[in-house]
């Protein structure tokens, strides 16, 4: 009797064994898919990928995201403050102090839009010791016209472009497909826009191409809560109240919905920092806000 249950036991584990190996490659494997596909085919081939919850083909997701953008951009500051509480402010000063730029630094704000991460960029250096001493520069990169646009408004009115010893470059360009050379800047920030697009690797593989060796790359993106009431409480507010809120601000709930759903769809903390990693980014981090309704990757090319 004693035999018959050791030898079941052995049979139990060595099916264990196998299954942990079989998991550990086939995580390792979907990881490398994920990076650089984020997608699936269809029966004829076409490859589709996710629009929040819905199944788009790839083309149609990068023209969808675009629409979402061009009809919110002249209230996209204004929603961010509302749906946030303006919660949002702290997350991305922290994005910068984490950061921490220094003199001469020339960044790559990718996804940049209305100049949140820029200004808050420059206002970091401007408020630190000699800044006048080094000129420095900072490219804005979005793929949709009406933000970038809202964004250089904002920098005028914020005194940003008679500014001499700052340089702002506004760029209309696909974070997939980056129109600099290799190794042109020596910081990449990417806030709450990786999400939007349609391959995750490509953006981080461009990413990595245009920085300087020992450059830094970072990213701010919602994330995945790590506590479960609070889940429930924000899965709440997120899919009952953001819609509405989008209607009367923005005069549109359909954004907002896809904002949410698309939320849920970006990899687990996790997930995202293998991905960055196969990417070729070394000592890549991540650091959670507020319980991970927020998460702060960064990573260096060495």
């Amino acid at each position: 009797m004693y035999m018959w249950l050791l030898i079941k036991y052995r049979r139990k584990m060595e099916k264990r064994r196998l299954l942990l190996n079989l998991t550990k490659n086939k995580r390792i494997t979907l990881v490398f898919e994920k990076c650089f596909s984020d997608a699936t085919a269809t029966n004829n081939n076409e490859k589709t990928t996710h629009f929040g919850y819905k199944t788009v083909k790839e083309s149609d997701k990068v023209k969808e995201v675009y629409t979402v953008f061009e009809k919110v951009a002249n209230s996209y500051d204004r929603m961010n403050d509302a749906m946030s509480f303006g919660i949002h402010r702290i997350w991305k000063d922290i994005f910068i102090q984490r950061l921490g730029p220094t003199h001469g630094t020339k960044l790559l704000d990718s996804a940049g839009g209305t100049g949140d991460i820029t200004f808050r960029y420059l206002n970091y250096l401007k408020n630190t010791p000699n800044y006048q001493d080094v000129r420095s520069s900072v490219t804005v990169c979005d793929i949709n016209k009406n933000m970038l646009d809202v964004g250089k408004v904002r920098a005028k009115n914020l005194g940003w472009t008679d500014q001499n010893n700052f340089n702002i470059d506004w760029k209309q360009c696909d974070a997939e497909k980056l129109p600099f050379e290799d190794d042109s800047y020596n910081a990449y920030t990417i806030a709450f826009g990786i999400r939007n697009v349609t391959h995750i690797g490509k953006v981080l593989s461009e990413a990595y191409r245009v920085l300087t060796p020992g450059g830094c790359f970072m990213c701010l993106e919602f994330s995945h809560v790590d506590n479960n009431i609070l889940k429930w409480l924000y899965d709440q507010y997120s899919f009952q109240i953001i819609p509405v809120l989008g209607t009367l601000i923005a005069g549109e709930w359909q954004p907002y919905q896809y904002l949410v759903e698309s939320i849920r769809k970006f990899p687990k903390q996790e997930e995202f920092k293998d991905m960055i990693e196969v990417a070729g980014f070394r000592n890549v981090t991540y650091e959670n806000l507020n319980s991970g309704i927020v998460a702060i990757h960064s990573g260096f090319k060495l």
